[in-house]
């Protein structure tokens, strides 16, 4: 198991208090698109997943917005599945 899958299990047991990196990372995984234009947000979607996340990068990220990343992840491994 990679570091990135052991972060998303703790991500889906506890969603709070989580860092933009530990994000990034678990998407990375995922081969999720990541954009940031130098802004206060970054954008998570996935190319035929039409759920798209966007995270503030303050913090520690609020939980409504790590449940929504974790959605996507839903999404994505339900689609590959």
């Amino acid at each position: 198991m990679s570091t990135a899958e052991k972060t998303l299990e703790r991500m889906r047991n506890n969603p709070r208090d989580w860092r933009i990196e530990d994000v990034i990372s678990v998407a990375e995984r995922y081969g999720i698109e990541i954009r940031n234009k130098g802004g206060s947000h970054h954008a998570f979607s996935y190319p035929g997943i039409y759920v798209h996340v966007n995270i503030p990068a303050h913090k520690p990220i609020k939980s409504v917005y790590i449940k929504q990343f974790l959605a996507l992840i839903g999404a994505i491994e339900e689609a590959q599945s």
